[in-house]
């Protein structure tokens, strides 16, 4: 069943076994390397947006801290919450830009994660979503994102993405770019046409 009307779930429950099976073959600390660094070492509370099967979520969770992870397509909720169980990991059926179930939660976000949901949203969703994200998270903090490039994955409903623009919409965000890394290639087999960048930003008080 497909979730409600949200555009950038189209696509996902026809292929859904697939890309479960291809997110349990892909290693967290080889897909997020370039995030470790980033990713707080004392326990706090991190967002997970568009958050799959909670791969991320859970490995997030075993590294002590609380976990609220946000995904749109219930096939995969009930995937995740089965297969990466935890009391630590909060599951919320919500989506991007506006993340309208937070409203209770601005500022209260240690690390936030955007990984592959950016190219879901068109050019003014991006910006909203860039200022949602600012206002969930504490001064000095940081959120990651994963920009993909390239033809369309699993969904049907997808956008070009641009470093620069994501760059100058968490400018306008109050959020500061502190990484910055482009061309990487993607870790899925037959994925050789597909390229992402890596961003860390760190929200400022200006």
């Amino acid at each position: 069943m497909e979730m409600k009307s949200i555009p950038g779930t189209k696509g996902y429950a026809d292929v859904a076994p697939k890309f479960i099976e291809a997110t349990t073959a892909i290693d967290f600390t080889k897909l997020h390397q370039d995030f470790l660094p980033f990713i707080p070492k004392v326990a706090g509370r991190i967002l997970d947006l568009g958050a799959g099967i909670g791969r991320d979520a859970f490995e997030f969770s075993q590294r002590g801290h609380s976990v609220v992870a946000v995904e749109p397509t219930e096939e995969f909720r009930i995937v995740g919450k089965k297969l990466y169980h935890s009391p630590m990991i909060d599951w919320i059926d919500d989506c991007l830009p506006k993340l309208s179930l937070l409203s209770d939660q601005a500022n209260q976000f240690d690390f936030i994660l955007a990984s592959g949901v950016w190219y879901h949203l068109d050019d003014e969703e991006q910006a909203m979503a860039m200022e949602r994200i600012a206002s969930l998270l504490k001064i000095n903090d940081i959120v990651a994102l994963s920009l993909r490039h390239g033809p369309p994955g699993a969904g049907s409903h997808f956008f070009p993405t641009s470093g620069r623009q994501t760059i100058q919409d968490a400018y306008c965000s109050r959020l500061t770019t502190l990484m910055c890394i482009e061309n990487q290639p993607s870790l899925m087999q037959h994925k050789e046409k597909v390229s992402w960048t890596r961003l860390v930003c760190q929200k400022q008080e200006r």
